[in-house]
């Protein structure tokens, strides 16, 4: 019987919520040096595109990732919508790193 608090869950809940606290925090280490792995990569193309006079954003390659995730996404019982918006989110951010490589490449 747990003889703290009157409202403080038992210790089977609290160990629970710890074991599922590491996972998340495992799963977050995980999506922050993937996502360090992405732009990286997508670093290597804005200097690629620069060098080639190629413009910074690509709708045509954007719009077929957005569609490609969202059935990943529907796939793996994700909103397809959060999805969606993660990817237009991180494709901004993308885009903004391509013209600043590129306005440093025309400065040189």
């Amino acid at each position: 019987m747990n003889n703290s608090h009157p409202d403080a869950p038992d210790e089977n809940v609290t160990a629970e919520l710890a074991r599922l606290r590491d996972s998340i925090d495992n799963i977050d280490a995980a999506v922050v040096h993937m996502l360090a792995e992405r732009f990286k990569c997508t670093q290597q193309v804005g200097h690629l595109k620069a060098k080639h006079h190629l413009p910074p954003a690509d709708p045509n390659r954007e719009a077929s990732q957005i569609a490609r995730l969202r059935q990943l996404a529907e796939n793996a019982k994700l909103d397809p919508a959060f999805a969606e918006k993660l990817l237009n989110f991180i494709i901004a951010e993308v885009i903004r790193h391509h013209e600043t490589i590129a306005a440093r490449e025309d400065e040189d």
